[in-house]
């Protein structure tokens, strides 16, 4: 038993010791939300699911979570993306990419959901609302 402990041992501290780096370095960018498919009705103590779609700039772009702010029944929705900083990012050319937004609400009213849609010319942010009566 002691052996194979210690040809573990070695084993980790030779793959451990390489010189050679993988290591991409990334960054992260707030997408808009393309379109969203929500549902009709919701439910308080449920967990209910929102399709939401967006498009992906580049092939190094990737989806990397919810940017997610709550204030009272208002909700602010954005795409979180990180971005490989490579040379050779070429535009992507796939369709919207779709995720979930699981929502389970603790209260029953109003909820104002407003989902960042990017900016007008002016710089002013721009939102697709929608107001869920929660039962």
């Amino acid at each position: 038993m002691k052996k194979i402990s210690a040809l573990i041992g070695i084993f980790l501290l030779v793959i451990s010791c390489s010189t050679e780096s993988n290591e991409q370095t990334i960054h992260y960018e707030v997408l808009p939300v393309d379109s969203v498919i929500m549902p009709t009705e919701f439910y308080v103590d449920v967990e209910n699911e929102i399709t939401v779609k967006f498009l992906r700039p580049t092939v190094c772009h990737g989806f990397d979570g919810f940017y997610y702010e709550k204030d009272g029944f208002t909700r602010t929705v954005a795409i979180q993306s990180f971005v490989l900083d490579q040379s050779n990012c070429a535009e992507s050319t796939t369709e919207a990419a779709a995720q979930l937004l699981k929502f389970k609400p603790t209260e029953v009213g109003t909820y104002l959901f407003k989902f960042w849609k990017g900016r007008d010319t002016a710089g002013a942010d721009i939102f697709e609302e929608y107001s869920i009566v929660v039962q």
